[in-house]
């Protein structure tokens, strides 16, 4: 399994669309429930601070973005960022049922 860490700051001021628009996608993934992906996305302390975790099971075979919530997620963000998002490929040892 492929798991990348994002970390990514938003402006003050758009905290409160990308979570709506975060919801609304998550809220899609969860109905349709694509396999081979797992996707969480948490807040960090200080509220404008995210990190993201994406776990793929074959890495060239992400179906997000054929979602259009992650696509308009994805529109969204290149307004809301404060600042270039970074990307991290991790190394799993272990989870239980992290996602």
């Amino acid at each position: 399994m492929n798991v990348t860490m994002i970390r990514a700051t938003v402006k003050p001021e758009s905290v409160h669309d990308l979570e709506a628009a975060a919801r609304a996608m998550f809220s899609v993934l969860e109905e349709r429930q694509p396999g081979g992906v797992r996707y969480a996305s948490s807040r960090l302390p200080g509220g404008t601070t995210y990190v993201i975790l994406l776990a793929l099971e074959q890495p060239n075979e992400n179906p997000l973005p054929s979602i259009p919530e992650f696509q308009a997620f994805q529109q969204g963000l290149r307004s809301w960022l404060a600042e270039a998002p970074t990307a991290e490929q991790l190394s799993v040892i272990g989870s239980y049922r992290l996602f």
